[in-house]
């Protein structure tokens, strides 16, 4: 498993900065010359598509942070606003997921794809409580364990809106209405969601 601390996760952030980098000064120079829906399409294909690789393993990492200033610059750029200018708006108004946001949903929907990875609290004991049908977080303090995917997906897939859990049979359905959600929110940290009512 790729950590926080490995260093192939900190060799993929330091070649992905640099093709972001890249990228950056290209949007920058075309800019001038292109709507906001082309600009869009040029961001998906050269900036969403390298950032989703492997953002699993490694995007809740403290390194991943590099990547988020990178791609707010880019959103800056293609919608002409000001360093200083929110990007939450910006996000939600371009339908983009932010670096954070993009982490979430492809963990969420790799933890779904995936379930038979993940056990339930139902799966644990027999108590009839109200988070019998959420996953189970193993108890431990380790950084390690908890910044891992099966740990970190679970407790992600734990603060969803239950509306969005039921549909854990429909992937199709499921993919769309949490992208629908997350887009909606669009979480600039983890912490965020923790957050947010479930």
């Amino acid at each position: 498993m790729i950590t926080d601390n490995s260093l192939p996760w900190k060799d993929h952030i330091a070649a992905l900065t640099s093709k972001l980098n890249r990228a950056c000064f290209a949007i920058r120079s075309i800019n001038p010359f292109l709507s906001v829906d082309t600009l869009r399409m040029i961001y998906f294909s050269y900036v969403h598509s390298v950032t989703s690789y492997g953002i699993i393993l490694g995007g809740n990492s403290h390194h991943s942070n590099s990547i988020f200033k990178i791609q707010k610059r880019i959103i800056r750029i293609i919608t002409n606003t000001g360093s200083r200018d929110s990007c939450r708006q910006l996000f939600k108004q371009l339908q983009m997921l932010s670096f954070p946001s993009q982490y979430i949903f492809s963990l969420l929907f790799f933890v779904n794809k995936n379930r038979g990875l993940f056990q339930s609290n139902s799966e644990i004991h027999d108590l009839n409580t109200r988070f019998n049908h959420n996953l189970h977080l193993p108890s431990t303090n380790l950084t390690l364990v908890q910044r891992g995917v099966l740990y970190s997906g679970s407790k992600l897939y734990n603060h969803l809106p239950s509306n969005i859990k039921v549909l854990s049979n429909d992937t199709k359905l499921f993919k769309s209405t949490l992208k629908s959600y997350i887009i909606e929110h669009t979480f600039c940290s983890l912490d965020e969601i923790y957050q947010s009512a479930s």
